[in-house]
């Protein structure tokens, strides 16, 4: 983030001096290729954010087979139900509705709840956050964030209530939660829901108390590039005994029985194979953290001293996922902009992601419904044009790292021997 909006904490660890390779290259102020870094992947091969983990394939399939000879394919199957046993459980709420995919679980959260008119929420999310609403007629309101956290700013959020505000939608962003106890207390005060989008967040916790059980309730994505996935999938988690009879009604079509609808609903039942990868992943759960921090760890000693990148940090006396690794440049201390590091690390086969650019408000239907947005998201608009995400998780080691690193490396020293020679030409004019 530019220097004067970045008044974040982040990660310090000891330099660990792995050794230089020759210098590279970055792309040019066009965005033409000069030349790559010298740095390619071991046999060829790309690394993307979010890859899957896999997690015991033998006894995936064991219950893969266990589902086709039960010929129970869907509809509340066993796997299923263990699925939202196991989850609520780990997160201690008493109830867990899982769902097709994340999406429909916001969705069908929104309704159930009962929100209208307008909705606060950051615009610095995945912009399923805001179409969820929107699809339900439902005005998103975006709200700028915490220059510290990411993650919405409180303060702004008071500004935004009006008379047709009905909830506020918190987003826990790359595992970190946001800031519970000031939204809820903010909630209660003008009577309003409060619902987090915790796609970021499954198996982290806030103040020792685990995800899942704060505001009205919490949705999980178990997405493919979830660190814990089920193919395709998503959770409601809440303590409401009401809330949760409703969400269960709402995502089977409003059935109690058969051919007896008691309520308006939708098609957001998660498919028993979805559910025994769940139960897979969950298996392997701590294994693929240990891995994350292990990832951490050492993406802060390779990156540790490097002008104008910072790696965004985790607080590691709470229980964290570690799923993403996030880095942001300062293009003024570190001599090259995002977007030609970025540019150089996927000219190396390295698909480093841009989170989340460039915000919700910049994204149809929004840029036309809200033309000024920007204007009052100054931090949003900073952290998109600045936070590149690499990759992680079981598909990459220690190696992969370095070469990571090595190659943001080449490109800091690249631009750095570029601007001493502009300065030396300019001297000599």
């Amino acid at each position: 983030m530019p220097k004067e909006l970045d008044k974040r904490r982040l990660l310090s660890v000891e330099t660990n001096d792995n050794g230089r390779l020759s210098s590279g290259s970055i792309l040019n102020r066009s965005g033409v290729q000069e030349r790559d870094s010298g740095r390619m992947p071991k046999s060829g091969r790309s690394y993307h954010v979010g890859r899957p983990n896999i997690g015991d394939r033998r006894r995936l399939m064991e219950r893969i087979n266990d589902i086709l000879d039960r010929r129970w394919l869907t509809n509340n199957g066993p796997y299923v139900r263990e699925f939202e046993e196991r989850i609520a459980e780990l997160v201690g709420v008493k109830h867990c509705v899982v769902v097709c995919n994340g999406t429909v679980g916001l969705e069908i959260a929104i309704r159930a709840l009962g929100l209208e008119g307008e909705v606060i929420l950051p615009a610095y999310t995945f912009v399923a956050t805001a179409h969820a609403l929107q699809w339900q007629q439902i005005t998103p309101v975006f709200c700028d964030i915490d220059p510290e956290t990411c993650t919405i700013d409180p303060h702004r959020v008071e500004e935004l209530i009006t008379p047709r505000t009905s909830g506020i939608m918190g987003v826990h962003l790359w595992g970190r939660p946001c800031a519970v106890e000031a939204l809820s207390d903010i909630a209660d005060r003008h009577g309003l829901r409060l619902l987090f989008d915790a796609a970021h967040a499954f198996g982290c916790s806030h103040n020792g108390q685990m995800v899942g059980g704060f505001g009205d309730a919490e949705v999980f994505s178990f997405h493919a590039t979830k660190f814990v996935n089920a193919f395709e999938g998503g959770a409601i988690v809440t303590n409401s005994d009401e809330l949760a009879r409703k969400i269960r009604l709402m995502k089977n079509f409003g059935f109690v029985a058969d051919d007896d609808v008691r309520h308006i609903g939708t098609n957001g039942k998660m498919a028993e194979i979805s559910a025994a990868m769940g139960l897979t992943s969950l298996e392997s759960m701590d294994h693929f953290m240990e891995i994350n921090y292990r990832n951490y760890q050492m993406y802060g000693q390779e990156l540790d001293g490097l002008p104008g990148i910072r790696l965004a940090a985790y607080d590691e006396s709470e229980r964290c996922n570690y799923q993403y690794i996030v880095i942001e440049v300062d293009e003024e201390v570190a001599g090259t902009s995002r977007e030609e590091l970025r540019g150089l690390l996927r000219a190396n086969r390295v698909r480093a992601r841009r989170y989340f650019y460039p915000g919700c408000h910049r994204m149809e239907p929004y840029k036309t419904l809200f033309p000024d947005a920007g204007t009052r998201l100054p931090y949003t608009e900073a952290a998109g044009d600045c936070v590149i995400v690499l990759p992680t998780g079981t598909a990459v080691d220690g190696d992969d790292i370095r070469m990571i690193c090595g190659i943001i490396r080449d490109g800091l020293d690249d631009a750095a021997g570029n601007q001493k020679r502009r300065t030396r030409q300019s001297t000599r004019t």
